[in-house]
């Protein structure tokens, strides 16, 4: 059966009131009521309800409600009430809530987020110094034996699976070596993070909201394929961990952020000391929005292990988002004798 060649046969016929077709070897009438114009405007509502259905399977994916983005234009009866005059008449408005602080929490990780404060360096190679970044909040040497790690972003199921490597490790060397953890999401929604893996425990937590510190250790933004290519998609569908909206959705009931909520200067801070002290400092909330609330979902990852000359004794850049370092390896690297 040669779908085209009928299709074409209805739409091309002279006479709407007349269209025949040969199906299976037989002559078949199309009614009048079924004319071109008709035809025409049932594919376009079928074309229409399918569009509409398949759009609100990918909002519920991304944990959306279609009243999210209940758009002017979108409602059949605004639509077709047009301006009498105007030169923008055909051109919708954007209303007043359509903002990047309007956005869902579980949206934002997705957005382009404004660059470091300074560009971004080369990742540091096994025998380097290791790095030392603008605010120094990170420091090496003097015998200390360190493992730091930089985490994708919170919520994030391959950033749980490092993470727990390292409070392991933490839990383990006591006293031997110092563990650090790294978190470009704000101070709340780490701390809720954490509390919902069940503490930091010993590994000191760094908040790094406009990544100087990843900066400063060779970590940009992934590239698309970094974030989403076959290996990681895979790998992401099939793990558990995805805290991200437990996460968003604690800080919303929380009234965490809300506009009088306190704000600072993006930097970065030490908000926990493995000792129990909990989180020190506030949250950014800039008028364009929270966005860095939750972090960002194309930050790129990694970790390194700093022997006690503060030099660097294994580690470097995670190879795609679902790359989970072998974090004992650097351990090995800290102590060869053993």
């Amino acid at each position: 059966m040669n779908f085209v060649r009928i299709a074409s046969w209805f739409l091309g016929s002279s006479n709407p009131h007349n269209i025949q077709c040969c199906l299976a070897g037989r002559r078949l009438e199309i009614p009048p009521l079924y004319t071109t114009s008709r035809l025409h405007d049932c594919w376009s509502t079928s074309e229409t309800m399918f569009s509409n259905l398949a759009t609100k399977v990918a909002l519920k994916k991304v944990g959306l409600s279609t009243k999210s983005f209940n758009l002017p234009w979108s409602d059949s009866e605004s639509s077709s009430k047009k301006p009498a005059s105007g030169l923008d008449s055909d051109v919708p408005a954007w209303p007043a809530w359509m903002t990047v602080k309007s956005l869902p929490l579980t949206v934002q990780p997705w957005l382009t987020p404004v660059p470091p404060p300074i560009p971004i360096a080369a990742a540091p190679k096994i025998g380097d110094m290791a790095p030392m970044d603008r605010d120094r909040e990170l420091t090496f040497g003097g015998g200390k034996k360190v493992i730091v790690i930089f985490l994708r972003c919170v919520g994030c199921a391959f950033a749980q699976k490092l993470f727990l490597q390292l409070r392991g490790i933490a839990t383990r060397y006591p006293g031997e070596i110092t563990c650090v953890a790294v978190s470009h999401s704000s101070a709340a929604a780490t701390q809720k993070w954490l509390d919902l893996l069940g503490g930091s425990w010993n590994v000191n937590i760094v908040i790094d909201e406009d990544r100087a510190v990843y900066a400063a250790w060779g970590l940009g933004l992934g590239s698309v394929w970094y974030v989403l290519n076959p290996t990681s998609t895979v790998a992401g569908f099939k793990e558990k961990g995805w805290l991200g909206s437990s996460v968003a959705g604690s800080l919303q009931r929380s009234g965490a952020l809300k506009p009088g909520a306190a704000a600072t200067t993006p930097r970065a801070r030490n908000i926990s000391t493995g000792n129990g002290a909990g989180i020190v400092g506030s949250d950014l909330a800039s008028e364009e929005g929270p966005v860095t609330v939750m972090g960002n979902k194309w930050q790129e990852s990694g970790a390194w292990a700093v022997d006690g000359r503060g030099k660097i004794a294994w580690g470097g850049k995670a190879a795609r988002a679902d790359d989970v370092m072998d974090l004992e390896e650097g351990v090995k690297s800290l102590f060869p004798s053993k």
